[in-house]
Order: structure tokens, then sequence, then C-alpha cells
């Protein structure tokens, strides 16, 4: 069971297992996941964490990641960011996506380069990035660097229900949507409304485009356990979730300075909404460090 006492989260065994209690100062938290059919949570341990800005994630059976839920109310002036976003002029989603698909190839390009493979190609494609990206330069920079990422002997193709380490990949990436998700609700800015996701069955448009230049921080993470550790089990186990979870702890490199993903996510969606306010003209996306 799963309970608040106090400001604190508190973890109860059942009897049976003769174990001891543990807790978690409920402000320490970012992410929670929820990833066995029999965990019990008390709402007023829901309201507390929703209150702290905390994003709970549900899984299924097969312990993949189903459900987010996240404070309603996350930020002061709220409604006033609310207007601005909805407000955005084409031509600003079309300039907010051209920079977030050149950091996302940028970073993509360091990081093939940091195992040995020259990322020319996806620096190329960054600098030709056109507004909106009409050539759609994001897809074939992904094309490109999927083929290289993982060793050859492998065969991997990405697709979210193809063999591991997909699923590794797709835990990974759950749980940064959940952390940027987080982020942009305490920016004041509505996830479901993206500045280029925009497919009507999708809650967190705006979460799916602000995680792509931080998604090459979870591939990196999971080729050291493919290449290093040759995890390439096809069940998820509590110590590969263990380290699929380091993912908000990941150290990036933000407006020079070292910083982790959870805090750099956090500056990401604070400089939007001051692109959407006109007072910015350019998200701060992070480099690889």
């Amino acid at each position: 069971m799963l309970r608040r006492r106090e400001h604190q989260l508190v973890l109860q065994y059942p009897k049976e297992l003769g174990l001891p209690e543990k807790t978690v100062p409920i402000e320490d938290i970012g992410v929670l996941i929820l990833d066995h059919q029999q965990v019990v949570v008390t709402h007023m341990l829901l309201a507390a964490l929703l209150e702290n800005n905390v994003a709970v994630i549900t899984c299924n059976e097969q312990h993949m990641p189903t459900g987010l839920l996240l404070n309603l109310d996350g930020h002061t002036v709220q409604t006033e960011l609310f207007r601005h976003q909805i407000g955005a002029s084409e031509p600003l989603r079309k300039n907010l996506w051209m920079q977030t698909v050149q950091a996302k190839l940028r970073n993509q390009a360091g990081l093939l380069e940091q195992i040995g493979i020259p990322g020319d190609v996806l620096r190329e494609y960054a600098k030709n990035t056109r507004s909106g990206d009409p050539d759609n330069l994001e897809a074939r920079g992904a094309a490109h660097y999927w083929r290289h990422l993982f060793p050859e002997h492998l065969h991997f193709v990405r697709h979210r229900n193809g063999e591991p380490p997909n699923n590794l990949l797709n835990y990974g990436y759950a749980i940064l949507r959940a952390t940027v998700a987080r982020s942009l609700v305490g920016s004041g800015l509505l996830p479901t409304l993206g500045i280029h996701h925009r497919n009507k069955y999708n809650a967190y448009c705006l979460a799916d485009d602000v995680m792509e230049p931080y998604r090459p921080f979870v591939d990196e993470l999971v080729l050291k356990m493919v290449v290093q550790d040759r995890i390439m089990d096809k069940d998820l186990t509590t110590e590969i979730k263990g380290r699929l979870l380091q993912v908000p702890a990941v150290d990036v490199l933000i407006d020079g300075k070292r910083s982790p993903l959870l805090v750099a996510v956090q500056r990401t969606t604070a400089s939007l909404a001051q692109c959407f306010q006109g007072e910015l003209r350019k998200p701060l996306y992070p480099d690889r460090p």
C-alpha cells in the first residue's frame, strides 16, 4: 500500500513479508510509476502527489506504461498562458518545430559521433531544416540514425512493437514523456496542444514535440545496456526497469551548464512558454555534454 503521512510517501508491504515500511519526501518525487496490479494507493496520497506536480504513471499486466495522471492547476497564471499557446500563429509553430528538429538532429549526430560513427549527415540535415520541416528531414535523419546506432549484427529495426531492444526504448521514452508532460503543466502549458504533433487521439501532443531533442539521451542509456551489459530481454525485470528509471537523472548540457535531465526539461518548457508569450524567439534545448 502507498499512503501519505504528513509530507511523506509511505510504502507498506504486506505483513506476511515482514519488511519494514519505507518513506520518501513527496517534494523530492518527480515521477511515480505504479507497476504492480495489487498496488493500493490512498486518495490522500494522490492529492498530495498532484499538488506537488508529480507525474503518476500506471502500467498494465505486461509492465508497460499505459496511463499518466497530472496536476490540472500547475501554474499561477495558467489561463493567460493557455491563451498565448492557443493563439500562437502558424509561422511561430513552424519556427518552433524547426528549432526542435534541429536540436534533435544535432543530439543524434553527437551520439553517433560518441560511438565512432560520423554524424555529418545528420548535422547537414540540421543546417538545412526549414520552417515547419517541409522536407521531412526529421524522418530522413531518423532512418539514417537507427541504421547506424546499434551494432550491425543485431539487425535492429526501430518499431514500437518490434524485437528488443525496442521494449527498452519504449519504456525509457514513456518515462521521458511523463517527465516532459509534468514540466509542461508546471510551466502553465497544455500538454495536449502540440506545435507539430496533432493526432486528435493523442492527449500529449506537445509533450511528444518537446521530448524529441531529449530522445537521444534515452537512446544512449539503452545502447549502454545492450552493448556493454548485453541486455536483450523480452521481459522487463525489476533491475532493467530500475536502470531505465534513471532517465530523469541523466546528465545533460543545457545553456552551457551540466544539469540533470529533469531540471533541463523544466528549463525547456519554461522557455517555450516565454516563446508563446513573445518574450523569447528560441526555446532552450539540451546539447550533448
